[in-house]
């Protein structure tokens, strides 16, 4: 894998909007990118809980951040026009499957239309240079293959969230197409990632916050959908691809334009069972109770990447395997709720993944 020591320069004393900074992967990537020298702008609704990452790790005295909807194309448009970003990672969504059968219609709204608002903003912006737009890997029509999904394969989506990804990423190729292609120097590629866990998340229907929770609680981890498989990775791996990716970018647009997989080995997809015994394990204590639903909404039971593409073209490889991605994330919450601070478990983190893929 490059080394991420030397691609991170790249961005030092850049403009560089990340939308989405309050999420849990866009509050990750601007640290991140604080940390490396980025002049960072973030836009996106409030963070949705006290205990978010982005409050944990004081992140709003860090950056330059701008409460905002993607859907307010004007309040958008005035957010690039003040910050003239050279890059643009574009993480705003809305992430959850679950309550995407809840309320499809802001799913599609905002994960399509506001994609569509952040794509023209980009568009009317001679001072991006470097766009990273970020799906999931939820966007391919899931067959329940036993092998990993590639860069060309069909797009589609069972429930209103996945579908909502395979249109953002059809409304990314379009613009491509029409606007982005001839545009001199510039680099943009859409980037689909599965699963990530890491300190920090508390978002609902989420297993690691469900099982912190039951923990801290005392109360039993109860599963709902034990046996289904998910490519668990820390959330610090595909960062760490797509900063690698916009460096590429950077350097050569034409050469690394497109898209990108980034995934863990096949050896880390596990199942939710699997992952709830290891955070028990790791956390020290704790009980796992299966009660299945027949009336439970649909999720996919077995989805996985083929990051090939990644690997061979980009020299990505995710550096820590499913154990040590778990021993991390369980240690930045028993941390966290010992009284230790978020920002310095956080950079902590984010330094021994930089060494790991110096090794």
């Amino acid at each position: 894998m490059e080394d991420l020591v030397n691609v991170l320069p790249v961005f030092r004393g850049k403009r560089v909007l990340v939308t989405g900074d309050t999420g849990f992967k866009g509050s990750w990537l601007s640290l991140w990118l604080a940390e490396a020298g980025a002049e960072v702008y973030g836009y996106s609704l409030p963070p949705e809980s006290a205990d978010a990452h982005f409050n944990a790790v004081g992140l709003g005295s860090r950056i330059k951040h701008q409460d905002g909807n993607i859907l307010d194309l004007d309040r958008l448009g005035v957010f690039f026009r003040q910050a003239e970003p050279e890059f643009v990672f574009h993480l705003a969504a809305q992430p959850l499957v679950r309550r995407s059968y809840r309320d499809p219609k802001e799913t599609f709204d905002t994960n399509v239309g506001g994609s569509v608002n952040v794509l023209e903003c980009v568009r009317l912006s001679p001072a991006v240079k470097t766009l990273v737009y970020i799906t999931s890997d939820k966007c391919y029509r899931n067959r329940e293959w036993v092998w990993g999904y590639r860069e060309n394969d069909e797009l589609g989506g069972h429930d209103p969230y996945s579908a909502s990804k395979a249109a953002a990423e059809m409304v990314f190729s379009a613009y491509g197409d029409s606007f982005f292609r001839a545009r001199s120097g510039f680099g943009f590629a859409s980037v689909r990632a599965g699963n990530v866990i890491g300190g920090g998340d508390w978002s609902e229907d989420r297993i690691v916050p469900d099982c912190i929770h039951a923990l801290r609680e005392g109360q039993p981890i109860v599963l709902r959908n034990p046996e289904a498989t998910r490519p668990w990775q820390h959330v610090l791996e595909p960062l760490g691809g797509y900063l690698t990716l916009a460096a590429a970018l950077h350097r050569n647009p034409q050469g690394f334009s497109g898209t990108w997989n980034f995934g863990p080995d096949s050896a880390a997809s596990r199942s939710v069972h699997d992952l709830a015994q290891g955070i028990v394990h790791a956390w020290g204590s704790g009980r796992i109770e299966i009660q299945s639903s027949g009336n439970a909404p649909h999720e996919a039971g077995l989805l996985h990447l083929n990051c090939d593409k990644a690997h061979y073209s980009l020299g990505w490889k995710p550096c820590w395997g499913f154990e040590r991605t778990v021993q991390e994330t369980v240690a930045w919450y028993r941390a966290v709720v010992s009284g230790e601070q978020g920002l310095s478990m956080s950079v902590a983190q984010i330094q021994a993944y930089m060494e790991s893929s110096h090794d």
